[in-house]
């Protein structure tokens, strides 16, 4: 009555190889390029954070708005006539630690004050 299927299975892998195909072409459309800039430059390496606060004006903002320099508070005002005087001896960055929850306005007042009393570079520290 029933007759007995002789031969072997086989498994179709046209459509697996189609499937492979499609993703590949959809991935090479897809990927971003970068493009080189075709000149190789060596790139200066940066100064460790113990060197410049060695050698540059550290003046921190406080979360109340406080300025203070060297322990002491100095407020906004101060920040001028300190950056002079030291500036006369050398030329340092100067650095302003700012706490996170500092209002912003006393921050850009405090740099708009250093860059007035002829700061050269003014930099914002963060954490690492």
């Amino acid at each position: 009555m029933f007759a007995e299927k002789k031969g072997t299975d086989e498994i179709n892998i046209s459509p697996l190889i189609d499937m492979v195909f499609i993703l590949l072409i959809f991935f090479i459309v897809t990927t971003v390029f970068v493009e080189e800039t075709g000149v190789e430059v060596n790139k200066p390496q940066a100064a460790s954070a113990s060197d410049l606060e060695k050698n540059s004006i550290l003046i921190a903002i406080t979360e109340n708005g406080n300025v203070v320099y060297g322990g002491k508070e100095i407020g906004v005002s101060g920040v001028r006539p300190i950056i002079r005087r030291l500036y006369q001896k050398e030329k340092m960055p100067v650095i302003i630690q700012a706490d996170r929850k500092s209002i912003t306005d006393t921050l850009v007042r405090v740099i708009d004050e250093a860059k007035l009393a002829g700061a050269i570079s003014v930099s914002l520290s963060t954490e690492d």
